[in-house]
């Protein structure tokens, strides 16, 4: 089921009820992100068998809770989480009409993301039913844009952002076991200069932070940090400005459209390239291009 699912009497439902706002599509495996406007409700008991985490973007509303043997009222307003644990059991009622971006992931990501910060092994979480957490409502909120999109910025970002929040996610709420442990790493000039030149001769097509960690020799964590440290901005961020680059060469070739200028630096279409470009540089292509004349 293409849809954030629960399992209630013994079948996968989605955790919702009726269609999405805005979602399912994510370019990164494990990783789901809807945005709902619902309306006074109740969600009958389920079971969740991924992390499932919420975040409410609009008025105040009570939010009553059962799980556990446990029941409670929260008065949930805009920003405020939710973090719901894999394996729980809960009963969900809203008192009102309100908006929320709920994002799922599954075991998969986490586990990945627990490899790369050196952990034996998946910790446990705890239910968070109202939680406040600036970096986290951040991620959610880019992951809602980038979902609205169309994730015009492409896959790279997309697995950027699922790696960030799975770390945030572990490092902030999770329960580590007995022998879990943190590593940390860092990179050799020459593995970074290796990954700058694949990114310089691969900046047209999709790239992976796998891809990319692969020639560094590390994890994808531990690649993303050091390339940061190392370079003073994420990968993602120095594909894209790498992709402008070459999009100004290209603008000076009068030969080129947009469309085709889009095509080969990599951008989805021509109105993703100008919309990057723009944000980059405060003017469209075209003006630039005039003035570079």
């Amino acid at each position: 089921m293409n849809r954030i699912s629960v399992i209630r009497d013994d079948q996968v439902v989605p955790l919702l009820p009726g269609s999405p706002s805005a979602g399912v599509f994510s370019p990164v495996p494990g990783l789901m992100v809807e945005r709902h406007r619902t309306p006074a409700i109740e969600i009958p008991e389920h079971e969740h068998s991924s992390l499932c985490l919420h975040l409410q973007t609009s008025r105040t509303v009570a939010m009553e809770w059962w799980s556990e043997g446990k029941n409670r009222v929260e008065q949930a307003g805009p920003g405020s989480l939710v973090l719901v644990a894999p394996g729980t059991r809960d009963r969900l009622r809203w008192s009102g009409a309100s908006e929320r971006v709920v994002v799922s992931l599954d075991a998969g990501c986490l586990m990945r993301a627990a490899e790369e910060l050196g952990w034996k092994g998946l910790p446990e979480f705890r239910n968070r039913w109202l939680l406040e957490d600036r970096q986290l409502r951040h991620l959610v909120a880019e992951m809602q844009r980038e979902m609205e999109s169309g994730w015009a910025t492409g896959r790279l970002y997309g697995e950027l952002l699922a790696r960030s929040l799975s770390v945030a996610l572990l490092r902030k709420y999770a329960s580590p076991k007995d022998g879990m442990r943190l590593a940390r790493g860092g990179m050799a000039r020459g593995r970074l200069r290796r990954v700058t030149e694949y990114i310089r001769e691969n900046s047209h097509a999709e790239l992976r932070l796998e891809t990319l960690a692969g020639i560094a020799g590390l994890s994808v964590f531990h690649f993303a940090r050091a390339f940061r440290m190392e370079t003073g901005v994420s990968p993602h961020r120095y594909v894209l400005d790498e992709r402008l680059r070459r999009a100004r060469e290209l603008l000076r070739l009068r030969s080129r459209t947009m469309a085709e200028i889009a095509a080969e630096t990599g951008f989805g279409d021509a109105g993703s390239f100008a919309r990057a470009f723009r944000r980059q540089f405060g003017v469209s292509p075209s003006e630039w291009k005039q003035q570079a004349g």
